[in-house]
């Protein structure tokens, strides 16, 4: 076997990493649309339950750190983003971005709440409507954190459904009407579509349209701050106000 030359060279792209829940069937798929063509998107999954519950949720912050760590070494990745709403509101985004940076070495760390939140203030958003698949005391974990962070939340609805399994398969139609259930309750600034697993991408253009509002799900505002965070910005194709506000 003869040994052939070769040289090594620069890599010139922007580097991110997502942490996936093992249930989650939706979130690879929209990031991929939701940013440039460019982007080196390296994917780990983390153990989660069947069913999302404080508990299941909470012992995601024992796996994190194999998770992180199972990212390529070499090149430091410019972002690093854990993919769950709830986890992140009941383990804490501090605490999330401690553990996956102890891990992976990324240069940044987000989260869909802490992306949620830049998002808003991006926005100019101050009374925030949730549509949560889950049940009230995971629903309300992510209404509480909200107003822990100063923002209003007048108007919430959740579908009381604990299974991963049956989230990602939630009718777009019961969505939409929960989003206008929500937006009609009472005067709200935008409506935020929580969890990764749920499918609303294709929904933001349409409700904007037709409630006059920015509509935010978890994987748009998690994709816009690692777009934001990295450089890059968002496709050119993503859908809603918070892409066209770059």
């Amino acid at each position: 076997m003869t040994l052939a030359p070769y040289e090594l060279v620069a890599v010139d792209e922007a580097r991110m990493g997502l942490i996936v829940l093992k249930s989650d069937e939706s979130i690879e798929r929209d990031l991929r649309r939701l940013l440039p063509d460019d982007v080196n998107l390296m994917v780990s999954r983390i153990p989660s339950g069947a069913d999302v519950t404080p508990e299941t949720l909470r012992q995601m912050e024992l796996d994190l750190p194999q998770a992180a760590s199972l990212f390529p070494d070499g090149l430091p990745l410019d972002v690093v983003a854990y993919g769950c709403t709830s986890g992140a509101t009941v383990i804490g985004p501090d605490r999330v971005a401690d553990l996956v940076t102890a891990h992976s070495g990324a240069r940044q760390v987000t989260n869909p709440l802490s992306a949620a939140l830049e998002a808003f203030a991006h926005l100019g958003v101050r009374r925030v409507g949730i549509v949560s698949p889950y049940a009230p005391d995971v629903a309300g974990a992510l209404a509480e954190a909200f107003r822990a962070a100063g923002l209003e939340v007048p108007a919430a609805v959740c579908f009381g459904e604990p299974s991963e399994s049956h989230v990602v398969r939630i009718a777009p139609a019961s969505i939409a009407a929960a989003a206008r259930s929500v937006a009609a309750e009472a005067p709200v600034d935008a409506v935020f579509m929580s969890c990764t697993n749920l499918r609303v991408l294709d929904l933001i253009d349409p409700l904007e349209a037709e409630l006059g509002l920015p509509v935010l799900g978890s994987n748009l505002v998690l994709a816009w701050d690692m777009g934001r965070r990295a450089g890059t910005g968002l496709a050119a194709t993503a859908p809603g106000r918070l892409a066209g506000a770059r």
